[in-house]
């Protein structure tokens, strides 16, 4: 060892298993816990880069890229359309709808990119972990409810099928 402290950086979902994992690194030296990979991702990002603007790099096949022009995925962010990665929550103006673990990382995949088509294959890898798609049901039937709550909010951002292929969203 170099004598640098180290960091343990934990991912739990719900604000329960965050307290339950705090509590099993209370020991550790310095630790931070996070509600998905990537928001461990874009804080390595950070933590790697010196200063100045997050480079321009598209991600990587399986990687979710961080939201840009489309949603806005911090809490207090100054557009309309938001999601709240730390809640998992969608807002639009002054409304609020929560998401389910898939809506929520399905959602920052495409706000990402607005209007960039992300595979079937890219998409459930990035999402469920794995490359298995068999009939696609489960993707589909997350896009659909995703759907039902943009409506809900009257957001006026759709989430496209191109046929075939995969998904985009259409931003605002």
């Amino acid at each position: 060892m170099t004598g640098m402290p180290s960091l343990v950086i934990g991912v739990a979902s719900s604000s329960a298993e965050r307290r339950q994992l705090a509590q099993l690194l209370g020991g550790t030296e310095a630790f931070l816990i996070v509600s998905s990979v990537h928001q461990a991702r874009r804080f390595l990002d950070l933590v790697r880069r010196p200063s100045g603007p997050p480079p321009s790099r598209p991600p990587s096949a399986g990687e979710p890229p961080g939201p840009s022009s489309g949603l806005s995925s911090g809490p207090s962010s100054g557009l309309e359309l938001g999601v709240d990665s730390d809640r998992r929550v969608l807002r639009w103006r002054e409304r609020e709808v929560g998401l389910t673990p898939l809506e929520h990382d399905l959602l920052v995949c495409l706000a990402g990119t607005p209007g960039q088509v992300w595979t079937y294959a890219r998409l459930h890898r990035a999402v469920w972990g794995n490359d298995h798609l068999g009939r696609g049901s489960d993707m589909h039937s997350v896009v659909r409810r995703i759907r039902r709550k943009l409506a809900r909010l009257n957001v006026p951002a759709t989430i496209h099928a191109v046929r075939g292929v995969g998904f985009r969203l259409t931003p605002p």
